[in-house]
């Protein structure tokens, strides 16, 4: 059995096999960038609806919401957050993400504001989904099965 070779040293197969696995290597990273830039913005907006500084408490009183429900929103969006970072629960994390977001932008619509603001939680939904198709091969695979 002969093999193509690109050289007299490799096989084509090992080519390819290497650039495969720098691909990999490539995607995975950009994954955890972006993923992590989205827990981070998450955990901050969790934590300052905690804390509850008067720019939080203005946004809120625009949307409606009392101020007694912002701690439990806040601890909601971190403990969501938490379960999408960690790696074996990712995709349910990133379904509760989704479900919180989607609840953000009916605050929006709710509300009547502008395109950017009802936009915003929408972006962050693609990123949270982005970042875990990139780091998540799981995610891959379920994708590539229902084609």
């Amino acid at each position: 059995m002969t093999t193509k070779t690109f050289s007299k040293e490799r096989p084509l197969e090992a080519y390819s096999m290497r650039s495969d696995r720098a691909t990999s290597i490539k995607r995975l990273w950009a994954g955890r960038i972006v993923t992590g830039l989205a827990a981070l913005f998450m955990l901050v907006d969790g934590i300052m609806k905690i804390v509850k500084p008067a720019a939080v408490l203005d946004a809120n009183a625009k949307l409606g919401y009392p101020v007694a429900t912002l701690s439990g929103i806040g601890l909601a969006l971190i403990t969501c957050t938490v379960i999408y970072v960690i790696p074996r629960t990712s995709i349910f994390g990133a379904i509760l993400l989704t479900g919180y977001l989607g609840g953000a932008v009916a605050s929006q619509v709710r509300a009547g504001s502008s395109w950017f603001e009802l936009v915003f939680p929408i972006l962050f939904a693609v990123l949270v989904w982005g970042g875990l198709w990139l780091r998540d091969h799981r995610l891959r695979s379920i994708l590539k099965s229902t084609k």
